[in-house]
């Protein structure tokens, strides 16, 4: 997901560079399944904090590993711009409450676009930390939504598969002509 919320130039040149790194929209990673993170090591770490360092110039709240090509089960959050980013290694959402709302949401894979999407208010996740530890983790508002967000992420779904018909049409021929510009 992502934070449209800046208006600094030297920001926003960080920000192209950074989704330069990013697999865009109709790149085969993005549609694949992630496989289980199995190794927690330094090599883990470091790939946690060039995420988040990725995430954090892209101006996004959240990033999944196939995003950067690389299928394996581990996202990058940081729901809240008081708090630091934070990364889980193989989360699956166990519980969500019956009460969803729709809301807009863009995603850095898919360039300037955004779609309005229906998801649980609340959830629980539960993953590991960096290191392997067990972690279970409550959220509910816009946290619920970006965990939501990325975890998808992780079995290959896209914002565009869980929008209603006419949105996504619409989406599609913005990226197509997005693209044709390029």
């Amino acid at each position: 997901m992502l934070d449209r919320s800046f208006d600094d130039p030297q920001l926003e040149a960080r920000r192209l560079v950074a989704l330069r790194e990013i697999r865009q929209f109709g790149d085969p990673a993005l549609r694949s399944p992630a496989a289980p993170v199995t190794a927690f090591d330094d090599a883990l770490r470091e790939e946690a904090e060039r995420m988040a360092s990725i995430m954090r110039d892209a101006r996004g709240v959240g990033l999944a590993a196939p995003q950067l090509g690389a299928l394996r089960r581990l996202i990058v959050v940081r729901p809240a711009e008081d708090e630091p980013a934070f990364a889980l290694a193989n989360p699956v959402v166990t519980w969500r409450s019956d009460e969803s709302e729709y809301d807009a949401e863009g995603c850095l894979s898919l360039g300037e676009i955004s779609v309005d999407v229906s998801r649980a208010v609340s959830v629980r996740v539960e993953a590991q930390d960096i290191e392997g530890r067990p972690v279970s983790l409550d959220s509910e508002g816009f946290g619920a939504r970006v965990l939501q967000h990325e975890i998808d992420h992780l079995d290959g779904v896209l914002i565009l598969d869980l929008t209603e018909p006419e949105q996504r049409r619409s989406a599609l021929r913005e990226l197509r002509s997005a693209s044709a510009a390029a």
